[in-house]
């Protein structure tokens, strides 16, 4: 069943397009001139990013992770080391290896309640969130293709802001800089689970090419506790696969043309025998950044996604649905120019769209009989066309910054049917097309106190759109079964916040307090037994402290993150009872601390403590997953110029981490897993 769930999903004629687009770059101009035009082509500096966002930045929280960061992760995995930015949080505690795909939603400041992200990602500018669903692919997105990670709070006014409503993260590829000509990485573990990758990242010209891969496979763990395990319990099976290819290229001395392609599969089982999960992709974009006078980043992008899903009953352990395919595309792109100031002013003009559209296609079973009951079909289309600008200018020590954006929304060829066995029309809804404009503004200010010291604060709003999957989808987590709802609302974020940053020698510290504020939050409301539905309550009110620390004295690294959240539920009426409630999967508090020793070069010791508070997995706070704090460890020993042992430990004191409490029914997280293996380069 594991290896049938690999489907005709994907669409070859992406990969032969991404490839055709791809072509001008590698064969650039620059790359097929004579000796003494290549040593011009020299000359040229290309990054493979886009234009310096810091300068519309600076008033704002914001956190970088940078690569020495990302090796300090006993996971090695990218949703691991996004958890090192204060309130940063996934829907649930487990990772891509043991995760259902659709549970991958991620937030910040305690602004959940269900699975959708409410956190704009990106991928060189690209939004790399699932088109139907909302989640992000973290396995497809590996820390070794990563040169810069930005985890940017508050709601964005940007490109592609719609949808930010609880911040955005900005994922910078690596380029050559980052990278050895070559590398490949090989790590095993206690399980006999093994991670496998290669990179390779030639320069061509005055140019550049990365190409990377990367297999992770396993048994798995067991998920489900030692005494709620039976005949058809197994360990959470995984195997994924990615492979990625980029080429940067001149086109003259102060623009460049960016290509990039992504094609990944994963598969995972989690719970019971047959309870399978795929999700798979084809992703291509084409990027042009101008450096000169005025700058500008044109950018164009396609999304070719698929998933599917077995549901096995828990009582009778036999199939009881079979969400056979989920195909969704995602279209869009930019075009922002920032025409030429003063050095005291940065100003930046654009216009984004974005394109959803998908369908689900399932079959519900009878549970006793295996028989089948009914075939249902659902899917519609989102667009949104926002036109935004953004302005700041120094004054001396102060620095103001404003922006706006106005967004055109809509919601069209909505639609569910639901077919008999027999294939007899049983239910038909084509649900009413929906459009609107709305406007989203922000404000900040940053004031330098002195040497080192920064006062900074904002003001904002925005939007986000419900996702198809919120829209049109029913999903069972048996035995809950939760409707879709196609009347649902956008959501509407106000917020502000206030903070400082410190840094002296070796030494940084930040604070920030904010109050967000999410009209017609979209939660999972419980209304009956076992039977819940996506609605917009009032709002979700999240007020809090986030802190971040980091110091270096010698060969030694510490860094420390903490969040206060006071999240809850407001003016929802008393039928649904949630008022004062706190959002479904959010945790009061969480903190993290790392110490890292590096004595010598490519030497590495380190440690990790983290904690996460109580949450609970329900709207009405009846099951509670308990605190934890775990414990992981890392180190790389050189062995040579260019080979490296790599020793990782995820969970050292084996915590016990329930990820999911439905009905005193528990998943839990990874147990202890200890890892070794090899990292080996070449060149530069």
């Amino acid at each position: 069943m594991f290896e049938s769930r690999k489907r005709h999903h994907f669409r070859a004629i992406l990969s032969r397009s991404f490839f055709a687009l791809a072509l001008p770059a590698v064969s650039s101009p620059a790359w097929a001139q004579d000796k003494d035009d290549a040593q011009v082509a020299q000359d040229i500096v290309v990054t493979g990013r886009g234009l310096d966002p810091s300068p519309l930045l600076q008033a704002y929280s914001v956190v970088t992770l940078d690569a020495e960061r990302s090796a300090l992760s006993a996971s090695g995995r990218l949703e691991d080391v996004l958890t090192g930015a204060a309130g940063f949080q996934q829907f649930r505690r487990s990772d891509s290896r043991s995760a259902n795909p659709t549970a991958q939603g991620v937030t910040q400041r305690g602004l959940g309640g269900n699975a959708s992200s409410r956190t704009l990602v990106l991928l060189d500018g690209v939004p790399v969130t699932d088109p139907f669903f909302g989640h992000v692919p973290f396995s497809a997105l590996p820390l070794d293709r990563l040169g810069r990670i930005s985890v940017i709070r508050g709601g964005g006014t940007g490109a592609f802001g719609a949808g930010a409503v609880a911040g955005t993260v900005d994922l910078v590829s690596a380029n050559p800089a980052d990278l050895p000509l070559g590398e490949a990485r090989l790590m095993a573990n206690d399980r006999g689970e093994s991670e496998l990758s290669a990179t390779i990242a030639p320069q061509l010209g005055a140019g550049y090419g990365v190409i990377s891969g990367r297999w992770d496979r396993g048994q798995g763990f067991w998920t489900t506790p030692v005494e709620q395990r039976v005949s058809a319990s197994v360990r959470a099976r995984f195997d994924s696969w990615s492979t990625s290819l980029r080429g940067v290229a001149p086109l003259a001395p102060d623009v460049e043309l960016q290509a990039r392609g992504l094609v990944f599969q994963d598969h995972r089982t989690l719970r019971f025998a047959g309870a399978d999960s795929f999700q798979g992709g084809q992703d291509a974009s084409l990027r042009l950044v101008g450096r000169g006078a005025w700058q500008f980043d044109v950018l164009g992008y396609v999304q070719a996604r698929d998933y599917s899903n077995v549901v096995i009953s828990s009582t009778t352990y036999r199939k009881t649905l079979d969400q056979q395919a989920t195909p969704s595309t995602g279209l869009g792109g930019k075009i922002e120019l920032r025409p030429p100031v003063d050095a005291a002013h940065s100003l930046r003009l654009g216009v984004d769209w974005r394109r959803a559209s998908g369908e689900m296609r399932e079959v519900a079973f009878s549970g006793v009989t295996g028989a089948v009951t009914a075939r249902r079909r659902a899917g519609g289309t989102n667009d949104d066309l926002g036109f935004y600008a953004e302005h700041d200018r120094q004054l001396g020590p102060l620095r103001l910054t404003g922006s706006a954006r106005v967004d055109r929304w809509s919601v069209r060829d909505g639609r569910f049917i639901e077919t008999s066995a027999a294939g007899v029309v049983t239910t038909e809804a084509r649900f009413a097309d929906r459009s609107g404009w709305d406007l989203s503004l922000r404000g900040g200010a940053l004031m330098d106190l002195a040497e080192g010291l920064a006062l900074r604060g904002s003001i904002y709003n925005g939007l986000r759109q419900p996702t198809l999957n919120e829209l049109y989808r029913p999903f069972v987590v048996f035995p809950v079964t939760t409707r879709a709802n196609a009347a649902l609302e956008n959501e509407e974020l106000f917020g502000f916040e206030g903070g400082f940053d410190l840094k002296l020698d070796g030494l940084e510290f930040s604070a920030t307090a904010f109050d967000n504020k999410v009209k017609g939050a979209i939660a999972n409301v419980t209304i009956g037994t076992n039977l819940r539905q996506r609605r917009n309550v009032d709002a979700v009110h999240s007020r809090g402290v986030e802190l971040l620390a980091k110091a270096k004295l010698a060969q030694f690294e510490w860094d420390g993150a903490a969040s206060f959240i006071d999240a809850q539920v407001e003016g929802s009426g008393p039928s649904l009872g949630l008022d004062g409630k706190r959002p479904a999967q959010v945790p009061k508090f969480a903190a993290s601390t790392t110490l890292a020793w590096r004595p010598a070069e490519g030497w590495l010791v380190a440690a990790t403590l983290r904690h996460v508070g109580a949450q609970f997995e329900d709207d009405l706070e009846t099951d509670r997953l308990p605190a934890v704090t775990t414990l992981d460890a890392v180190a790389t020993v050189p062995l040579g110029e260019r080979a490296s042992l790599v020793l990782r430990a995820e969970n050292l004191t084996e915590a016990r981490i329930v990820t999911r409490n439905q009905g005193g029914s528990i998943d839990l997280a990874a147990p202890r897993t200890v890892w070794a293996g090899l990292r080996i380069s070449f060149g530069r």
